[in-house]
């Protein structure tokens, strides 16, 4: 028995070395396979920190040959700017262009107007935005060019293209560096009262602007030549007031040849958050602007339809308020959007009509209110109220028999969008629209918003 145990302990002796020396091999070709891939990493690495290094030493090389003189610096953008690439410049601006068009079923109504809101029919073009036509429509262009000038300006210009046509709906530039939250803009401008104002038409969330903004100021807001002054307030409240002062050209006003203002305006706003994922803000907006033989048309008891030419002062104030909600603040996937303004406008001055001149005074107001919900990443639908009223009108001793026309014209619009990404959009929208007297006209509007090229964030 000893014999046998002393045979098999003799043989697990010399066994051991043998596994041993397997496992040892095994290991070793292991452990080469760790350093080979080490060493693949450790060159792949060296050779990206490499080209960092020579991408960091031609940036240096570009900042040193800047710090030449100014003739020097500006031939040398000029010679660079064809290839240079990045950011925008004053060599390379954004460029984007809007294509806008629809398919509009609507009733023939001839002389289509606002009830009651003496101009509102005649300021404004049906064929800017299709307002008098139906079928088939191709909506204004926009070719947009923006850029930073240098480190203290930056500039843009839109161009609304239609038929043949280009209308300069704005050119301005804008300073970027006074600091202390102050900015000035100069040239022509959408004014920054209100809140839809300032938005071009492809921002609207609805085919049309509110029946509010038609009647104050036409199919495409309020702009003009002159300069606005804004300071933002050094707050955790979002804190803003501006001024502007300009040509005011445009309805309500009239063109004047003067060496100073035609209109005056002053806006204020706040906001804030709510949370992670609601945030708002209101407004307070004033605009005065003067008219000289503002052409309006009436229906006459003497002159069957006459022509009148009203000489004064206008005056809107604007109240606005908006709320958004995005769960946690992303809007990516869900958000809604509630959008409400009021206005309230009073006009004093004369009235002639067929070389007869009497005082004439109005007091009109009038409110709308919107709610917009993206329930996908793709699809939103809403709804929107328009309602005015033509309010108090006041025409002297009206011996032109004048028939002021008291209405309230009021709209219900509701709509459904598909967006494929941020620069393609489907809307289809319905409205029953009773802003004429005695017209009830149920509308359809089918239309597209494509954007091409670079395209500036859009404002709250």
């Amino acid at each position: 028995m000893q014999s046998k145990i002393l045979v098999a302990a003799l043989a697990c002796a010399f066994a051991w070395p043998a596994s041993a020396t397997a496992d040892n091999t095994q290991l070793a070709a292991e452990l080469a396979a760790l350093q080979e891939q080490i060493a693949q990493m450790r060159t792949a690495y060296e050779g990206r920190i490499a080209a960092l290094e020579e991408k960091l030493a031609a940036a240096d090389k570009r900042r040193a040959d800047d710090a030449t003189t100014p003739a020097q610096t500006a031939s040398q953008a000029r010679s660079q700017a064809p290839v240079a690439h990045g950011g925008a410049s004053a060599f390379n601006p954004e460029i984007s262009l809007i294509l806008q068009g629809a398919y509009k079923r609507a009733k023939e109504v001839e002389e289509r107007h606002i009830g009651g809101f003496v101009g509102a029919a005649h300021h404004h073009d049906g064929d800017e935005h299709g307002d008098d036509k139906r079928g088939f429509l191709l909506d204004h262009s926009e070719l947009v060019l923006a850029a930073n000038i240098d480190p203290h300006f930056r500039g843009q210009t839109t161009v609304a293209l239609l038929d043949g046509e280009a209308e300069l709906e704005e050119a301005w530039f804008q300073t970027t560096s006074l600091g202390h939250g102050v900015g000035i803009r100069a040239g022509r401008f959408f004014s920054g009262i209100g809140y839809l104002n300032e938005q071009h038409a492809h921002q609207w969330d609805f085919y049309e602007q509110p029946l509010m903004y038609k009647a104050l100021f036409g199919e495409h807001g309020y702009s003009q030549d002159g300069v606005q002054l804004k300071w933002v307030a050094p707050l955790a409240t979002f804190l803003e007031f501006g001024a502007e002062i300009g040509r005011g050209q445009n309805f309500p006003g009239t063109e004047r040849n003067l060496n100073g203002a035609n209109s005056r305006a002053l806006f204020a706003h706040v906001g804030g958050d709510i949370g992670t994922s609601s945030s708002w803000r209101a407004g307070l907006s004033w605009l005065q602007t003067r008219a000289e033989e503002r052409e309006n048309h009436f229906e006459s008891e003497v002159f069957g339809e006459a022509h009148g030419a009203f000489s004064g002062r206008s005056r809107v104030w604007i109240a606005d308020f908006v709320y958004k909600w995005a769960p946690d603040g992303n809007p990516a996937r869900r958000n809604f959007k509630l959008q409400a303004e009021y206005f309230h406008r009073k006009e004093n001055g004369h009235l002639a009509v067929e070389d007869e001149e009497s005082p004439w005074r109005t007091r009109q107001s009038g409110y709308y209110l919107a709610g917009v919900y993206q329930f996908t990443p793709n699809w939103r639908a809403g709804l929107r109220y328009d309602r005015l009223d033509s309010g108090r009108q006041f025409l002297g001793d009206n011996p032109a028999g004048i028939e002021i026309e008291h209405y309230q014209p009021r709209r219900v619009s509701a709509m459904v969008d598909y967006s494929w990404s941020e620069f393609s959009r489907l809307r289809l929208q319905l409205s029953r629209d009773r802003a004429m007297p005695g017209v009830i006209d149920n509308q359809v509007m089918l239309q597209y918003v494509m954007s091409l090229g670079s395209h500036g964030a859009h404002k709250f």
